[in-house]
C-alpha cells in the first residue's frame, strides 16, 4: 500500500468521510444483502396493510434485524481491519479517537 493511500485511509475528505479500504468482494455483499433487507422490509409494511398476525410481523421484524446486524458486523470488521489499525499504529490522539469512535460503535 502506498503511504499516500495510508495517509488518505479514512480521514476527512472534502465532502465528508470515506472508506479507502474497502474490499469489492464485501461490498458487493453488502449491497446484495442491503437489496434483500429493503425487501423484508416492504413486505413487513405489506404485512402490516394487510392485518397479518402479530407474531407472524414480528418474526419477520427479527429477520431484518438480524440481516442488518449481520451487515453491521461486516461494517466493523473492515473499520477494525482498516481505519483502527491505521489509527493504532500512529498512536497518539489518532488511536485514541478511534478506540472511544468503536467504543461508541458497540
Amino acid at each position: 500500500m502506498t503511504t499516500k493511500l495510508k495517509n488518505e485511509r479514512c480521514n476527512h475528505q472534502k465532502d465528508g468521510r470515506r472508506a479507502v479500504g474497502v474490499d469489492p468482494n464485501i461490498k458487493k455483499k453488502n449491497l446484495a444483502r442491503l437489496g434483500r433487507i429493503e425487501g423484508q422490509v416492504r413486505g413487513v409494511k405489506r404485512m402490516v396493510e394487510d392485518e397479518r398476525y402479530c407474531a407472524d410481523i414480528i418474526h419477520q421484524i427479527s429477520a431484518v434485524q438480524e440481516a442488518l446486524r449481520s451487515v453491521g458486523r461486516e461494517l466493523l470488521r473492515n473499520h477494525l481491519k482498516h481505519c483502527v489499525a491505521h489509527a493504532a499504529k500512529q498512536g497518539g490522539k489518532a488511536a485514541e479517537e478511534a478506540y472511544d469512535e468503536v467504543v461508541e460503535l458497540i
